[in-house]
């Protein structure tokens, strides 16, 4: 017997591994009976809106169950939301989102497809653009897909309610946005759709949607969200606490080994493939004191590069990490920026290589003690540096550039 046509309750039970929450559970069994006896993969619906171009470790936890359910004989309709994504999302936002250009979209859509079959199989993922059926719809239409709902309902959701208790504005478009993520599981007849907590309001208008279609609703299966490098916000480019997994190995190795000893094993959980089996083990061991969070740490960074990057490369990123971090050595690569200017203050040098965005980031790091040129560690913002080819700029223990003198 191939994984493809696994009993429904043995599917049901992987399926349901690391999930937050199934509507429902007795549906889903139900449309897996339905596969196994038809031979019929179900639909399964992600959709992702290209809202910015890199892909990161929170994005690939529904991303590795739509996986899941591809090695369990499915479908995936990866839906990239290029007509959604400039409406704006407006999912957990305290106000309105800005409206991407057709060109970001278009940019940040082409590099989610150079992503995602990193983890996805091409051969069972069928990759689509939500503006195929979205784009064709005339005024009309929009007002017959309008009618389908109340303004009631559309204001039950948490985000507009809080919005509208709090006197702040939400605009028209924003109302249309469920919608129109709805209408997707219509155009595509999903049977699953899959994504985090934050979106389940939009999974459940959809199973309306797809009611006042005669469509069979589909379930909606969420992840749990994961939480960003500060441990605090889920994980957001817009909030500099996210690891992509398309950054460089030592990279990814050092953001891995910055997050919080309390949220390793929900990395663990949601970002790696290690057995139940063993991540059972590390928790014994982490509670018993047999297993050392540092060690735990350092296994958690490996498995995410090897993920991403391969074996070789987690293994050279773990080598360059002790060198740098417990031996106070240099990595092997170092990032070479050009620099005019034979003197410059402090500040505008940090700017100047890119190692802070601003000057009151520069400033803070200075005052903090983090930065250093060459062997000097520097205490004063304004202090005039004398630049050499060759020079060493450091701030904090990841961000290290050489300087090359533009003659």
């Amino acid at each position: 017997m191939t994984g493809k046509w696994l009993p429904p309750e043995q599917q049901l039970k992987e399926l349901q591994r690391g999930t937050a929450e199934i509507v429902s559970e007795e549906e889903l069994l139900q449309k897996l009976q339905l596969s196994v006896r038809e031979k019929r993969p179900l639909r399964v619906k992600y959709g992702a809106d290209p809202t910015a171009p890199d892909i990161h470790l929170g994005h690939t936890v529904p991303i590795r169950k739509l996986k899941q359910f591809q090695d369990l004989g499915h479908e995936v309709i990866f839906i990239i939301g290029d007509f959604t994504g400039r409406i704006g999302d407006p999912s957990g936002r305290s106000e309105t989102r800005r409206q991407l250009t057709e060109t970001e979209v278009q940019e940040n859509a082409r590099t989610y497809q150079e992503q995602i079959f990193k983890i996805l199989d091409p051969a069972r993922t069928r990759l689509v653009f939500n503006s195929s059926w979205l784009a064709p719809l005339n005024f009309v239409d929009v007002i017959h897909l309008s009618a389908k709902y109340t303004v009631a309902r559309m204001l039950e959701r948490e985000d507009f309610k809080t919005r509208l208790k709090d006197g702040l504005p939400i605009s028209i478009h924003e109302l249309l946005y469920p919608l129109a993520q709805g209408y997707d599981s219509v155009a595509v007849e999903a049977d699953v759709e899959l994504g985090g907590t934050d979106q389940k309001f939009n999974f459940l208008v959809a199973r309306d949607l797809q009611r006042e279609y005669g469509q069979q609703p589909q379930v909606a299966l969420m992840m749990p969200l994961l939480v960003g490098t500060d441990g605090v916000q889920k994980m957001s480019k817009s909030l500099n606490n996210y690891i992509g997994i398309d950054e460089a190995p030592g990279e990814i190795y050092g953001k891995v080994m910055s997050i919080s000893d309390e949220m390793m094993l929900p990395y663990f959980e949601l970002t790696t493939d290690l057995a139940v089996e063993e991540i059972t083990a590390l928790r014994a061991g982490l509670r018993d004191g047999t297993a050392h969070p540092r060690d735990v740490k350092m296994r958690l960074a490996r498995e995410l590069v090897a993920l991403y990057h391969g074996w070789p490369a987690a293994k050279k990123a773990e080598q360059e990490f002790i060198a740098v971090f417990r031996q106070g050595g240099l990595p092997e690569e170092i990032p070479q920026v050009e620099i005019s200017a034979q003197r410059l203050r402090a500040v505008s040098l940090l700017v100047q290589t890119g190692l802070v965005s601003s000057n009151s980031e520069a400033k803070r790091m200075i005052k903090q003690g983090a930065v250093r040129v060459g062997e000097e560690r520097i205490s004063d913002p304004d202090a005039e540096l004398e630049l050499e080819d060759g020079l060493v700029i450091r701030v904090g223990k990841r961000r290290i550039v050489r300087i090359a003198l533009r003659r």
